[in-house]
């Protein structure tokens, strides 16, 4: 089997569409689709068929897929071993981090990496849902994502998961706000209290809807705004509640209390293609995530 046209079938399996793969790859379309028909004639098996006016995989094509990874990161770990030769990690890490995990991880992982300046860290923050994770793990070498306590944890059979810490949510609320004297809030106190959440989709948002459970009243959200700095803004001038994670909210303008029984939190994890840190430079920088968040939870 051609490695090439391995590559295009696991970059179809990560992508979805021919479309998206030839834009990638800086291939046109029709040669995408020409290079799987030879790759289903070199094996003798039927692996894409027609969805729409498009291509999906066959169970033989996701089966190929799968074993598509463990080729090419054969593959990756000969060329780590080249790389073993040279004295130092070097090359061009790419790195999509969520914005306030940028926020909280960005600056000291960026410090760190002064120490190896032939690794070039680029990043890019990207307000990513946890379902659009592994797509990204196609164009990014790491991805730094988050996910609710309560939610699914994200595929490992095509990706490694390397968990960074787990951030609590707390209530924010307006300094002179009655429950900011307490400790700690019940949901049941926040039963009428004008919400600012973010976007449907993301860890927060999630939080939320337990809360509904739990009180049996749903939340009433008044804006919904996935920038955590502004909503901070918005809790200290008096036009609502929210959720917000301990280690990033500013103290000096907002109050945070923890939920009482109710187990809120993110978790923060970095999740990359199988093989992606067979390269030095990949797992110098996941090496210095690791250290950075935990410093984080260590303050």
């Amino acid at each position: 089997m051609d490695v090439r046209r391995l590559r295009l079938l696991r970059e179809l399996a990560d992508r979805g569409t021919v479309t998206a793969v030839a834009k990638a790859l800086s291939y046109t379309p029709s040669a995408v689709s020409q290079q799987i028909r030879a790759l289903q004639a070199e094996v003798g098996v039927q692996l894409t068929e027609p969805a729409g006016r498009g291509l999906r995989l066959t169970d033989a094509g996701w089966s190929l897929a799968a074993r598509a990874d463990e080729v090419l990161a054969a593959l990756d770990r000969a060329e780590a071993e080249l790389d073993s030769y040279r004295s130092t990690p070097r090359g061009v890490v790419r790195v999509a981090i969520f914005p306030s995990g940028a926020f909280l991880l960005l600056s000291g992982l960026l410090q760190r990496m002064r120490a190896h300046p032939k690794v070039r860290v680029e990043c890019r923050d990207v307000d990513m849902t946890p379902v659009e994770v592994p797509e990204l793990t196609a164009d990014f070498d790491l991805v730094v994502a988050h996910r609710d306590d309560q939610a699914p944890p994200f595929d490992s059979e095509r990706t490694t998961i390397t968990p960074l810490l787990r951030e609590p949510l707390d209530v924010a609320l307006p300094l002179g706000h009655p429950l900011a004297a307490k400790e700690r809030v019940e949901p049941a106190e926040l039963v009428g209290e004008p919400w600012l959440s973010v976007d449907v989709g993301f860890p927060v948002d999630d939080v939320l809807r337990s809360l509904a459970v739990r009180t049996g009243v749903r939340p009433e959200v008044v804006q919904r705004i996935n920038d955590f700095r502004i909503t901070e803004v918005l809790v200290a001038d008096g036009f609502g509640v929210a959720l917000l994670p301990r280690y990033s909210a500013n103290l000096r303008t907002v109050a945070l209390r923890p939920l009482s029984g109710v187990r809120a939190g993110r978790n923060i994890e970095v999740v990359s293609r199988r093989g992606a840190t067979e390269r030095p430079a990949v797992q110098l920088v996941l090496d210095a995530l690791v250290a950075e968040a935990e410093t984080v939870a260590g303050r």
